[in-house]
């Protein structure tokens, strides 16, 4: 056995738990790179700012996670890296190092796509939902749906959770106690509603043969490439549904 697959198989619960949400954190990151990667090419610090124009209210990025995430990027063969041209015999005007210019590789596509494509559970946790809503106007309508209806479920699951702890806390809950959890139940009221607007508005804009039917049971992940009928979606375009009472008798 590995050593690290011994070291997993030995740690606790706890540990392993800990692992899975390193990894998909990594993995939320890796999209978002490659996301901003795919518009142009850009040197780290560019690529930083434009992370937290982007994604600023959402997640805190920092130069000690961008340049390890570029380069397991540029080692996967997802990114390649361009130093600067620089005349031998020209005086250097500063003493700061050349900007690498950092370009997505055609890999590195097929990766984002997959990244795009991917609508289990850390597609809409609170960490990833964020990212792949950034890039929504990339990403495939069928999977825009799983993944809305994931973040929503999520979201209620949790509502629910908060309303069962304060029922049952109530009398030992002080005033301010109370409106933290009230906040809290608050802004979940209010995402549900937004989720159920944007659900909404996706509905109107799929053709019904490609409306995502309900999920399947719970512990399971939907096929992200599979349509509603089983056969595979390539993507082409559909006629719009007709209803029948508009037709002409």
């Amino acid at each position: 056995m590995p050593q690290r697959a011994r070291r997993l198989a030995e740690a606790g619960p706890s540990s392993r738990r800990g692992c899975a949400i390193a990894k998909e954190s990594s993995t939320v990151f890796e999209l978002a790179v490659l996301g901003l990667l795919a518009e142009a090419p850009m040197h780290g610090y560019e690529l930083r700012k434009r992370l937290t124009a982007t994604l600023g209210t959402l997640r805190a990025f920092s130069f000690g996670s961008l340049y390890p995430t570029l380069r397991r990027l540029e080692a996967a063969g997802h990114v390649s890296t361009e130093e600067p041209v620089v005349d031998a015999d020209a005086v250097p005007l500063s003493s700061r190092r050349s900007r690498v210019t950092y370009r997505i590789t055609a890999d590195g596509k097929e990766r984002l796509a997959d990244l795009l494509g991917d609508t289990g559970p850390q597609s809409w946790s609170d960490d990833g939902f964020g990212v792949h809503l950034a890039f929504f106007s990339r990403t495939s309508a069928e999977a825009r749906m799983r993944i809305l209806e994931g973040r929503r479920r999520r979201v209620e699951e949790r509502r629910e959770g908060q309303r069962s702890a304060v029922g049952r806390a109530v009398d030992r809950l002080d005033t301010y106690t109370a409106e933290l959890h009230q906040l809290g139940l608050e802004s979940s009221d209010r995402e549900v509603r937004w989720l159920n607007e944007l659900i909404d508005a996706e509905r109107g804009r799929l053709p019904a043969d490609d409306i995502p039917r309900p999920p399947p049971a719970s512990g399971t992940v939907p096929n992200p490439t599979a349509s509603p009928t089983g056969a595979p979606d390539h993507g082409g375009n559909h006629p719009a549904p007709v209803d029948p009472q508009e037709e002409t008798p």
